[in-house]
């Protein structure tokens, strides 16, 4: 028997999501950045759906194959990415993957050392943003694919 599956999606929660990953993605001004945050959280969450359209999103941002394809190895390729890059990654992370309780304070610390105040609350509401697009996306089993630029 095959899961259940809906594609419906509350237009205004689509939309509110949609203001909020906009907003975020601006404030942050960096949209190589963004991309490769959204996509290191999709693989985290196993979102087939939304790392299909970051993926393609990062490449039309002139990201890297290279960079793409080691991000899930962030840690181990060091010379791939710089200390802001990693400390929105390691953010990501800790953001991403809650089962240890609280974000790490030195995760945290790194991230504002490499980020000013807006930035950081931007990052933060773009990691937010995208965790919640992942569950939607794998909640409702959408498949991959679907996304046109």
């Amino acid at each position: 028997m095959s899961a259940a599956r809906t594609q419906l999606l509350d237009r205004g929660v689509a939309q509110a999501l949609s203001a909020l990953s906009a907003a975020a993605k601006k404030g942050l001004g960096d949209p190589g950045l963004a991309e490769l945050v959204m996509i290191r959280a999709s693989q985290l969450n196993h979102c087939a759906f939304c790392l299909d359209m970051h993926l393609t999103l990062a490449r039309g941002n002139g990201v890297a194959e290279e960079r793409l394809g080691l991000l899930a190895a962030w840690e181990e390729a060091e010379d791939l990415y710089d200390g802001r890059e990693r400390a929105a990654l390691a953010l990501t992370e800790a953001m991403t993957v809650l089962t240890e309780g609280f974000v790490p304070d030195a995760v945290y610390e790194e991230a504002a050392l490499h980020f000013g105040d807006a930035e950081l609350a931007h990052l933060i509401g773009l990691i937010t943003a995208i965790n919640s697009w992942n569950r939607l996306m794998v909640g409702r089993r959408v498949a991959p694919g679907g996304y046109t630029p």
